[in-house]
């Protein structure tokens, strides 16, 4: 979605991309790859577990310093809370692999229907329903996949930690403040 916007080459294949929809092609795998910001730090879902090695490791020879590159086992390309996922982790040049279990930080493996969205104004209502503090499957796979965000970032040790970070964010109020922030900004800018 924002790799057309941000990088001339994904620019150009954005037609294409539209005409395979919702075919998943190397574009999908491409676009995280291609951020223009350069960042050296990366949390990247990839749509088929073959994909996982490959992406981790063309992301260490695009320099960065860390990465995990995630896989659901019901095809969902982040963390799943629907049963096991697998990591591969970029660190200091090494790519390393392992399966997680939701059931590791007592995450209930529920059905993927339970955390389905909808249209964009279906999945807003659920983001605001999260980030209000509702407690659900919904919450739960958001913060799992924050957790992974943080622990990519160095700012916590592995997951479980993350988890905790994630739902005190999302309790406090914090995660709400910065998506509030976050749409100013984008009004400002589109003024």
């Amino acid at each position: 979605l924002m790799a057309p916007r941000h990088h001339s080459a994904m620019r150009n294949v954005a037609g294409p991309r539209v005409e395979l929809a919702p075919s998943r092609t190397i574009f999908n795998l491409l676009g995280p790859m291609s951020n223009p910001a350069l960042v050296k730090r990366q949390l990247v879902g990839v749509f088929d577990r073959r994909w996982l090695k490959p992406v981790a490791q063309a992301l260490g020879q695009l320099g960065l310093e860390r990465a995990l590159v995630v896989h659901g086992q019901d095809g969902m390309d982040e963390l799943t809370t629907t049963g096991p996922s697998t990591l591969h982790e970029l660190r200091d040049g090494v790519v390393s692999a392992r399966s997680f279990d939701p059931g590791e930080l007592g995450i209930a493996v529920v059905d993927p229907s339970k955390i389905a969205g909808g249209d964009a104004v279906a999945n807003a209502a659920i983001a605001g329903r999260v980030l209000g503090g509702e407690s659900g499957p919904h919450r739960d796979i958001v913060c799992l996949n924050a957790a992974a965000g943080l622990v990519v970032s160095g700012l916590v040790d592995d997951l479980s930690a993350g988890f905790a970070a994630a739902q005190q964010s999302v309790d406090s109020g914090a995660a709400r403040a910065v998506l509030d922030r976050l749409v100013d900004v984008c009004a400002d800018l589109a003024q």
